[in-house]
C-alpha cells in the first residue's frame, strides 16, 4: 500500500508539472516597436561593407631552422630540421638551404624530393598548413697546420640555433658572425650550442693539437647523376650523356665509366678533365683538380649503324655510392619509334625532364625516363623504329581549273586557263608551252601581272603572288595563251593538248569552241565528256541545280574521274571487283591512318575505280564493303613518294562478316585483280556491259573509240 501510494504521488506531481509548463505566456505576434535613434544604429550597421579577409603578406615562412653537426674525420656531416607554416592554399614552393651537399629529405618520417634552384634546395609543400622537414646534410672540412675551419650556409628563418661536436677536451671554437650560448666537454668531444645570424653564412674554427701531416690516402666516395640524350638519325645511333659527380669524401684522381659494346667515344669533355683513354671497353676520365667536390663531363658516342633496333647505352661510373639519372630519346626524320623499359626505368613526362639535358635536344623529343640505379637491378631500354622517306610537302595546290579553248578554222588556238589557288609560298608557276606557243596576259586576284620566259630550259613562269598582296584562302589566277597549230583539213581528226603545270590540280573543266563548218564525231584522250558523268556533277557543272556545288560532289566522284594509272605523291586508289573480276561499282572505300584516326572515304566509279589524296607514308588500313559482300579490312605499309594501285576483291557473303588479309594476300590479290583488269582492255570489253562487244552502250560509239573506256 505504501508503494501504490507513493507511486500516484508521483504520477499526480508529474501531471501538475506539464501543466505548469504549458501555461507559460507567451509573445504574441505582432510587429516590434524601435526607436528612432535604435533603427538608424540598424540602418547604419547594415550599410557598413562587408571586411574581406587579410590576406597574407607572404606565402610562407620558416619559422625555426635546428642545426645539428658534427665533425667526422674531413667531413662535417649531421641533420637541419626546419619548422614553419605555408598560408596560402595550394603548393607553394619554399627554399630551404644553399650550399650544402643534401644526403637526404624527409617530411613527417616520408621522403621529401627537392628541387635545385638558383643553388638553393627548394621543396614543394602543400597549404595551408605548418610543417617540419628533416635534411641530412654534409660539408667539406679544412684542415691546416694547428687549425680546422669550415664555412656554414646559414637558413633564411625565425631563428636558428646550431648544435656542433668537435674532437678534443675543451677545444676553443670561434664563430663569426654569430654567439656562442653554451659550452660543454665530455669524453673527448666538444659540444658548443650557438645562436646564428640567419640568411647569413658563418665561418667556424679552432685550434687543433697536432701539426698536419700529409693526409692518408683515404677511399673516395661520390654521388653521380648521368643525363642521356639517344638520337635515332639516319647515320644510327647517337649519345650525349651529361655527368655530374659530387664527391663525399677523398681526393679523386680519376673516374672510370663502362662504355657497352659497338659504341665509340667521340668526344669527352669537362672544365676539370686533363685527358682521357680508353682501354678495354673502359673510359677513364683523368682530372686536373683533385681538390674539387664537384666535377661535371659531357661524353659523346655512336652506336651501330643501319640497324632498326638495339639497346640504348646507360653509362656508370665504377665505385659509385649511389646513381641517378635521365634518359631522353629523340628521333630525327620520318620514323615510328618504339622504346621498352626496364630494370627500374621510369617513363615520364616530357615536361618533367632535366632543362639541361633538353637543351641538348636538336628534335621533338619522343619519351623520357628517369631512373635510381640499384645494386640488384640494371636500367635497361630497348628502341626499335621503322624509317620513312621523307614526302615533299605542296607549296600550292590548285582546287579547280577551268579552261576555254576558241580554234579557228586554220588551227590557231586562244586559251584561257583559270585556276583557283591554295598558295602557301610558291612564288610562280612553271608552264610548258608548246612550241610555237605564248602567254598574252596574266592576272593574280584581278589585277594584271607580267609573265616571264625561263631562258635555261625554255618554260614560261606566270607570277602566283603579286607585290603587297597576301592570300589568307583561296584566290584565282588566270593566263591566256595563243597556239599557232595546223590549218584543219575537210574530214581527218586533230590534237588539242594543253600545257603541262608544275602544280596539282584536282579537278579540271575543259570547254572547246570550233567553228561552225566543223562536227565533232568523236574524241579520245584523257578527257571525259560532260554528258558522261554522273548526273550530279553535270548539274554542278551547268549550274543547273542551286543546291548543289562542285565541292559537294567532286568527294564522291573524284576516283572516277583521275586516272588511276598516273597517281600523284600521296594519292591512293585502285579497283574493286567482285570474285569473278566483274567491276563493283558504289562500292564504299576507306583509308584509316592507325597513327593519328583521319579516314578517307571514297566510293567506286562504274569501273570500279576509286581513289584518295593527301594520304601519309606509313601504316594504313584499307577497308572495302558494298551490299551484299563481306567487308574486306587490308593492312600494309603505304610510301607516299611512291603511289601504287591497290585492288580489292570482294567475296558474297553478309555484310556483317569481316574478312581480314595479311600483306602477302593483299599484294597477290591485288596483282590478280591488275592482271584482270589489263586483259579485259586488250579485249576491249566496253567496262559497263562487262561482256565482249561491238559498240558500248554507254556512248552507242564502236567500241575502239568508246569515249568512257578511252
Amino acid at each position: 500500500m505504501k508503494g501504490t501510494l507513493l507511486l500516484m504521488i508521483l504520477v499526480l506531481s508529474l501531471g501538475v508539472l506539464g501543466q505548469a509548463k504549458d501555461d507559460l505566456p507567451l509573445p504574441d505576434p505582432g510587429n516590434v516597436t524601435l526607436s528612432l535613434e535604435e533603427y538608424n544604429k540598424l540602418v547604419e550597421l547594415a550599410g557598413r561593407p562587408i571586411k574581406k579577409p587579410d590576406v597574407p603578406p607572404l606565402p610562407y615562412a620558416v619559422k625555426r631552422a635546428e642545426l645539428k653537426l658534427h665533425v667526422a674525420n674531413e667531413s662535417v656531416l649531421g641533420t637541419v630540421q626546419f619548422e614553419g607554416e605555408i598560408f596560402k592554399k595550394g603548393e607553394t614552393k619554399v627554399p630551404l638551404i644553399a650550399d650544402m651537399t643534401i644526403l637526404d629529405a624527409r617530411q613527417e618520417g616520408k621522403v621529401l624530393p627537392l628541387e635545385l634552384e638558383g643553388g638553393k634546395h627548394v621543396a614543394v609543400l602543400p597549404g595551408p598548413s605548418e610543417f617540419s622537414v628533416a635534411l641530412d646534410a654534409g660539408l667539406p672540412l679544412s684542415i691546416e697546420a694547428g687549425r680546422a675551419s669550415f664555412s656554414l650556409p646559414v637558413p633564411s628563418a625565425g631563428s636558428v640555433r646550431l648544435t656542433l661536436v668537435i674532437p678534443g677536451d675543451h677545444t676553443n671554437v670561434r664563430i663569426s658572425p654569430g654567439l656562442i650560448t653554451a659550452r660543454n666537454s665530455d669524453n673527448g668531444h666538444t659540444t658548443i650550442e650557438a645562436t646564428l645570424v640567419p640568411g647569413r653564412a658563418a665561418s667556424i674554427w679552432w685550434a687543433t693539437r697536432e701539426i698536419a701531416t700529409p693526409a692518408v690516402q683515404r677511399e673516395v666516395r661520390f654521388l653521380s647523376d648521368v643525363r642521356t640524350l639517344v638520337s635515332v638519325d639516319e647515320s644510327g645511333l647517337k649519345v650525349a650523356a651529361l655527368t655530374d659527380v659530387t664527391v663525399l669524401q677523398g681526393e679523386p684522381s680519376e673516374f672510370t665509366i663502362a662504355i657497352p659494346a659497338g659504341y665509340d667515344v667521340t668526344e669527352a669533355s669537362g672544365a676539370s678533365l686533363e685527358s682521357s683513354e680508353l682501354q678495354s671497353g673502359v673510359l677513364t676520365l683523368k682530372l686536373s683538380a683533385a681538390a674539387q667536390h664537384n666535377y661535371q663531363f659531357l661524353i659523346s658516342m655512336e652506336g651501330p649503324r643501319n640497324v632498326l633496333k638495339t639497346d640504348a647505352p646507360i653509362l656508370s661510373f665504377k665505385d659509385n655510392q649511389r646513381e641517378t639519372g635521365e634518359v631522353l630519346v629523340e628521333g630525327v626524320g620520318t620514323m615510328e619509334l618504339t622504346a621498352t623499359e626496364s630494370g627500374g626505368l621510369k617513363r615520364i613526362d616530357l615536361k618533367e625532364i632535366n632543362p639541361y639535358l633538353r637543351s641538348l635536344a636538336r628534335f621533338s623529343p619522343q619519351a623520357a625516363f628517369r631512373y635510381h640505379r640499384q645494386p640488384t637491378e640494371t636500367p635497361h631500354l630497348a628502341l626499335e623504329w621503322v624509317r620513312f622517306p621523307d614526302s615533299p610537302v605542296l607549296a600550292a595546290v590548285a582546287e579547280r581549273a577551268v579552261v576555254t579553248t576558241l580554234v579557228t578554222s586554220d588551227g590557231k588556238s586562244l586559251t584561257e586557263v583559270k585556276l583557283t589557288l591554295k598558295n602557301q609560298a610558291q612564288p610562280y608557276l612553271k608552264v610548258d608551252l608548246p612550241q610555237g606557243a605564248s602567254i598574252l596576259t596574266a592576272e593574280v586576284a584581278g589585277e594584271e601581272v607580267k609573265p616571264a620566259k625561263n631562258k635555261d630550259d625554255g618554260t614560261s613562269r606566270v607570277p602566283l603572288l603579286r607585290p603587297g598582296f597576301r592570300p589568307t584562302g583561296p584566290y584565282e589566277v588566270s593566263f591566256v595563251f595563243m597556239h599557232s597549230g595546223a590549218p584543219f583539213a575537210k574530214k581527218g581528226g586533230s590534237d588539242l593538248t594543253l600545257p603541262p603545270m608544275d602544280l596539282p590540280i584536282s579537278f579540271m573543266q575543259w570547254e572547246v569552241f570550233l567553228p561552225e563548218q566543223y562536227k565533232v564525231k568523236d574524241f579520245g584522250g584523257d578527257a571525259v565528256a560532260t554528258n558522261l558523268l554522273p548526273p550530279v556533277f553535270q548539274a554542278a557543272l551547268g549550274g543547273e541545280d542551286d543546291g548543289v556545288s562542285m565541292a559537294d560532289v567532286e568527294g564522291r566522284f573524284m576516283s572516277g574521274l583521275v586516272d588511276i594509272d598516273s597517281l600523284v605523291p600521296g594519292q591512293l586508289g585502285g579497283y574493286i571487283v567482285d570474285q569473278q573480276g566483274t567491276a563493283m561499282a558504289n562500292t564504299s572505300v576507306h583509308v584509316v591512318d592507325p597513327k593519328t584516326g583521319v579516314t578517307f572515304d571514297a566510293v567506286t566509279d562504274e569501273g570500279g575505280r576509286w581513289l584518295v589524296s593527301d594520304v601519309p607514308s606509313g601504316n594504313v588500313t584499307v577497308s572495302a564493303e558494298s551490299s551484299g559482300f563481306n567487308k574486306e579490312v587490308h593492312q600494309f605499309m603505304y610510301d607516299a613518294r611512291r603511289p601504287t594501285r591497290f585492288n580489292l576483291s570482294l567475296r558474297v557473303g553478309s555484310t556483317t562478316e569481316t574478312v581480314e588479309v595479311n600483306e602477302k594476300d593483299v599484294k597477290r590479290a591485288s596483282d590478280r585483280i591488275e592482271h584482270e583488269a589489263n586483259r579485259r582492255k586488250r579485249q576491249r570489253i566496253c567496262p559497263r556491259e562487262m561482256q565482249p562487244r561491238s559498240t558500248c552502250s554507254i556512248c552507242s560509239s564502236a567500241l575502239p573509240a568508246c569515249c568512257r573506256f578511252v
